[in-house]
This record gives C-alpha cells, structure tokens and sequence, in this order.
C-alpha cells in the first residue's frame, strides 16, 4: 500500500501543487476539453498536477496511456493515449517513448510490458487490480482443458500475465465476437468474464461456447429490471450497455458493445439523452465532445480503477518506481496470445 502523506511530503519540495487558478486559467486548451463536468475551482486544484505531469513527460520522454474509465483529469489532462482494452494493447507497440505510464488497471500494464519487454512500463498504483482478472488463474485455464479436451482457450485481456500465457489467444469486449468466428473449432472456451461469453454465443450460435464463471463487479451489479424501471421513468432515453453485462440486461438495451462500440455508436446516433450501463467516468469523457447529448444515470463506478489518480501518476513519474516486470517465459507465451489477438484483429478488420 503505498505511503501518501510521505509521497505528498516528497512531491512538495519538489512541485508547487497548491491550487492555482493563474495557472488553470493560462491552460484553457486543456480545460475545455473537460469544462463540462470538471468545476473551474477544481481545475483550479488539477492544473498544477496536470502541469508537473506533461513536463516530466517530455523530460523522461513518457507517454500515458489511459482508459476509458479514467476520470476526466487524467483521460483529457495528461494522457496521450486513450481508448479500451484493444486500443491501448495495439498503441502500446507503436509508441516511440522510453517510459510507458499505465493509466488503468494491473493486467493493462503487464500487456504493455509484454508488448514492450524493452521499456519501463510504471503502475502509478499496483494496488489497482481487478476483480474480473483475479477470478481466474492458470490452474483454472488447466481444468476448464480437462473439462473439454481439444477446446481453444480464448482468455479476455482482462486476466494476469499467466493466464494470457495459457491462453491460445486473448480477446477484448470489441472483437470477441470476430475472434471466436475465426478459430477453426466446434467448442471453444472463454475465460474469464461468463456474461461476455454467453452476450458472444447469442451472436455466434454456429459455436459452442463454454465458459468459466468470472463477472466484473462493476457491470454485475446491473439488473434487467432496473433497465426496465428506468425506462419508465425517463421515456425515450437511449440505454447503451457494456456487453460484461449479463445477458438479460443486454436484451433490454438499445445497444450493446464495448467501450469504443460505445462512443462510436453515440457519435454516429447522437441521442438526446442517452444512459451508459457501464463504468461512470465514460460518460464524463465522451461529454464535451457531445455537448448535444444528456447523459444520465445510474452509473456503477470501479474503485480499481479510481485508485489512479494525478498525485500518484506524478510520484510514479517523478521517482520512476512502482515499475511492472514479467517473468520471462510468461512474458513470452502470453505475448503470442496477445500478439494473435492484434494479427487477427488486423487481418480481418
């Protein structure tokens, strides 16, 4: 667990982190893109982190990579890379910095660090971690093999290093349902998320999918009856849910997709008043770029990923620790199940 008031005690004989409002206001460019659900007294106590961050980044020649459910500082302040799982995997092995920062969970860092065996990859927090990812091991992945002999594992890039190593391929919620039609078998195994394998075996019903039983707390919690509830209360507002939800809830959405299906769709259908069944920081992030959209509740919100926050993106950066390492026969096998989602993905885009 790390030591804040040590880190605080560290970052201010260094940086001038008090609120400074001089500052936010000579940083407008950065502000606009989030002036819709960050209050300007709060930029205010942003803006000096925000500063710190982006000099220290052309100073160690860094890039951030952050995901969806990041909240709107980090996401439209300081990252240089945003996107879901299947984003940041493939930006990872294209970026030219020396110094990956991880905005997000612990398996998206162990990715990018198998992505690039070469970098320092730093988790501002290890700490960060995911319900879904814990819920299944390697020794997991060895009885669901026993269970169905011959059966491809395709494990979610929600999982641990090891898993992904004794996976065949890995998948995300955006091209799970490409990757499974294109391997050559009857019965394939889907590890570890139960509800995006049986929302993928609706749409895939040429396969027989198995699954082992994983959920992520945040879209667990949805129910197909607060869908139902909600519609009656607010008529005509379009409901949009995360395929990690389970399939009842999905049948009672207007759409369903992964975090990027996701703002595409309400970019190409502008919806005047739209609900996303997913993490609560998505529907701060797409807000400015959709100012015609009213995006309302309820929302569930992950404490993993809310354990990233500036102060602990600027200490990692500042001391270079927190660093995340793979062993290397693990790195190694997993690389190639991640690798085949990307070539497949690619191939068939």
């Amino acid at each position: 667990m790390l030591d804040m008031p040590a880190i605080r005690d560290d970052l201010k004989t260094v940086y001038d982190l008090a609120p400074n409002p001089e500052l936010a206001a000579s940083m407008q460019a950065e502000y606009a893109r989030m002036s819709r659900v960050v209050s300007p007294v709060d930029w205010a106590i942003h803006a000096p982190y925000v500063a710190a961050i982006n000099a220290l980044k052309r100073e160690r020649n860094a890039a951030i990579l952050a995901h969806n459910y990041m909240t709107p500082e980090i996401f439209h302040g300081i990252a240089d890379v945003v996107g879901d799982s299947l984003q940041l995997a493939v930006e990872a092995t294209r970026t030219e910095a020396d110094v990956i920062v991880q905005c997000g969970v612990h398996f998206m860092a162990e990715t990018s660090k198998i992505l690039n065996p070469s970098k320092t990859v730093l988790m501002p927090d290890m700490a960060a971690g995911c319900s879904l990812a814990e819920s299944i091991t390697p020794e997991g992945i060895a009885q669901m093999r026993a269970r169905y002999p011959g059966a491809p594992v395709v494990s979610y890039v929600n999982t641990t290093a090891a898993v992904k190593a004794a996976s065949d391929i890995c998948c995300t919620s955006s091209n799970a349902v490409q990757i499974i039609r294109a391997l050559d078998a009857e019965t394939i195994i889907m590890t570890p998320d139960q509800y995006l394998a049986q929302n993928v075996a609706a749409q895939v019903p040429e396969k027989r999918i198995v699954w082992w039983e994983g959920s992520c707390i945040v879209h667990e919690q949805y129910t197909a009856q607060d869908i139902r509830d909600f519609r009656d209360w607010n008529p005509g507002t379009r409901i949009i849910a995360h395929p990690e939800c389970p399939p009842d809830v999905v049948a009672e959405a207007d759409f369903s997709g992964s975090t990027k299906g996701i703002l595409d769709y309400v970019s190409a259908e502008r919806p005047q008043r739209a609900m996303l069944v997913t993490e609560c920081s998505m529907a701060s992030n797409i807000s400015d770029a959709h100012p015609e959209v009213e995006f309302i509740g309820p929302c569930n919100m992950c404490p993993y990923m809310k354990k990233i926050t500036l102060e602990k993106v600027l200490w990692s950066l500042h001391t270079m620790t927190t660093q995340i390492e793979v062993e290397a026969e693990i790195a190694e096998k997993a690389r190639l199940a991640v690798q085949r989602m990307i070539d497949l993905s690619a191939a068939k885009a």
